[in-house]
């Protein structure tokens, strides 16, 4: 099911966003339907994800050349065809779930850290 989910998120996106704009390359394992931008790849075993009696609680990490503004930029264009809706370019809101993006930067390039939680 997850995987239809993944394949059938992705579809939506290639033809909502059209061939001039950035695509989704991945997705999060941690959290099935969301994207990760072009440049940047999920740091696998650096996250958690569980169920909390409030909702579910998602802590998860990508790194890359990706520069933040193109970060936040292709996230303000693909979350809410998603069905999150912006407050801010790093807080989005879904149904009963808060996703917070925070980037950092260093010489090896931008690290993204994805929190979801209940509100």
């Amino acid at each position: 099911m997850a995987r239809f989910r993944r394949l059938a998120t992705a579809f939506v996106l290639t033809l909502l966003l059209g061939a001039g704009s950035a695509r989704a390359e991945a997705f999060l394992s941690a959290y099935e339907d969301l994207p990760l931008p072009p440049g940047l790849t999920e740091a696998m075993g650096s996250g958690v994800s569980f169920d909390s009696p409030s909702g579910r609680i998602v802590e998860a990490y990508a790194h890359g050349a990706a520069k933040a503004a193109d970060i936040l930029k292709f996230y303000a264009a693909t979350l809410p065809q998603l069905g999150w809706t912006r407050e801010s370019d790093r807080l989005y809101r879904r149904e009963a779930e808060v996703l917070r993006l925070e980037t950092s930067h260093d010489r090896a390039g931008t690290t993204l850290r994805f929190t979801i939680s209940p509100e």
